[in-house]
């Protein structure tokens, strides 16, 4: 299980820009990883067009937002045209970074149990390291949430 702290583990996951993204590509810029269950969803539609909207916001700060989850990539490109999402989207088909980060739990809905991703945003800072966690996450402000650590950790330098 990850800490705040600790380096980001070791991964490869293609992105719906046909780009493939890895812990060493993401060093040099603070990065929003947000973990999200599925694709078109209510609460994952939710997050994903907050930050939409506040996109803008984390390029003013020189942080990236990065959406993950075990959806495949044509999923995850229709999700953004969608959506309008200006953001990349990681296809974590085998929950193998979702299981690294600690995010891929047992769920339980309407008493039926289920492994899938507890919605979960992690900070990456400059160095590749973890600057902040917010577990079990509830969309609403959550964003501003987000945005505010960035400031903290971009004030910190």
């Amino acid at each position: 299980m990850i800490k705040e702290g600790d380096e980001i583990p070791d991964f490869s996951l293609p992105a719906d820009d046909g780009t493939i993204v890895t812990q060493d590509s993401l060093r040099g810029r603070n990065t929003v990883l947000y973990f999200y269950p599925k694709d078109d969803t209510s609460g994952c539609t939710m997050e994903a067009c907050e930050f939409r909207d506040a996109f803008p916001q984390f390029g003013k700060i020189d942080a990236q937002v990065i959406g993950v989850s075990p959806d495949g990539i044509e999923s995850h490109r229709k999700f953004k045209k969608k959506y309008h999402l200006p953001f990349r989207l990681l296809a974590d088909e085998g929950h193998k970074l979702a299981d690294q980060f600690g995010v891929w739990k047992e769920k339980s809905m309407y008493g039926r149990r289920y492994m899938g991703v507890e919605r979960t945003t992690v900070i990456l800072d400059r160095d590749g390291r973890i600057a902040r966690i917010f577990a079990k996450v509830r969309v609403p402000g959550h964003v501003g949430e987000v945005e505010s650590a960035l400031r903290n950790l971009e004030g910190s330098r």
